[in-house]
């Protein structure tokens, strides 16, 4: 039982997972950082997840991204672009929408 339920809280955390790296690149952060402060916040990412679908919302335009050189290691920075700013904003509609709509489930 305990490891059915893993299961099925990684699957809420994944369903929410693109919001909140989108909620995370109001400014511009290299992965680690937005990794680090996810974490912080309760929500765990493995390296391995973060960083293809940083890619894949870079490929699809919500994001916009930029080598930083200068200094020590090589950063790659990311952050909202307007696709992306537009998309978090409704993003964040339906996910309050979708949240109402559960409470008022798991109330009854």
């Amino acid at each position: 039982m305990d490891e059915m339920l893993s299961r099925l809280e990684a699957e809420l955390r994944r369903g929410t997972l693109v919001l909140a790296v989108l909620s995370g690149l109001h400014e511009k952060r290299y992965g680690y950082e937005l990794r680090r402060s996810l974490t912080e916040a309760g929500l765990p990412v493995e390296e391995g997840t973060l960083y293809p679908l940083l890619r894949r919302l870079e490929s699809q335009g919500l994001l916009e991204s930029e080598w930083d050189t200068d200094g020590g290691s090589p950063r790659r920075y990311y952050r909202l672009g307007a696709d992306g700013r537009r998309a978090l904003k409704l993003l964040t509609e339906a996910w309050r929408r979708q949240v109402t709509v559960l409470d008022t489930l798991l109330s009854d």
